[in-house]
């Protein structure tokens, strides 16, 4: 598994501190964020998930507990009118990431970042890092200011 990845390079040419966290990485598991937090022994909602989203059929990302659900209509409230998913094959054509490794930084095109302002509530969270498999520890603020992101309550 590669250390260096788009996520990485732009964090450090940010600036921002973080530390790497590879694990094995379970394709089959029901829900990749949850199998990572116990992989890593990280309390599940310390351990964020990236998700790439459409809202007025604009993309928008959003980074959410790994416990959690993504409430398309606090999120259609945080931009727009109404929100869905995004296909996986256009997540990954936009962010240049495979889905189960997208992150918020380091994508191939900037688009409008939301992560959930639960995130604040910790020290350290983590975040996933460019691949599958690999999750970067960082502050919340670290992580807001890496990607411009802003805080939005996004949970079901």
């Amino acid at each position: 598994m590669s250390k260096t990845t788009p996520a990485t390079v732009a964090l450090t040419k940010a600036g921002v501190a973080f530390e790497l966290h590879p694990y094995d990485y379970d394709p089959d598991a029901p829900r990749v964020g949850l199998q990572a937090a116990e992989a890593l022994g990280w309390a599940p909602e310390q351990v964020f998930k990236t998700l790439m989203t459409l809202v007025d059929a604009r993309p928008v990302c959003v980074v959410v507990p790994s416990d959690c659900e993504v409430s398309m209509k606090k999120l259609a409230a945080a931009g727009g009118k109404s929100a869905q998913m995004m296909k996986p094959a256009d997540a990954e054509r936009l962010t240049g990431f495979k889905v189960g490794g997208v992150s918020p930084f380091g994508q191939r095109k900037a688009v409008p970042t939301f992560i959930d302002e639960t995130a604040i509530l910790f020290d350290r969270v983590l975040i996933n890092g460019g691949q599958r498999g690999l999750l970067l520890e960082l502050t919340p603020d670290d992580a807001a200011r890496a990607c411009a992101a802003s805080w939005a309550d996004l949970t079901a």
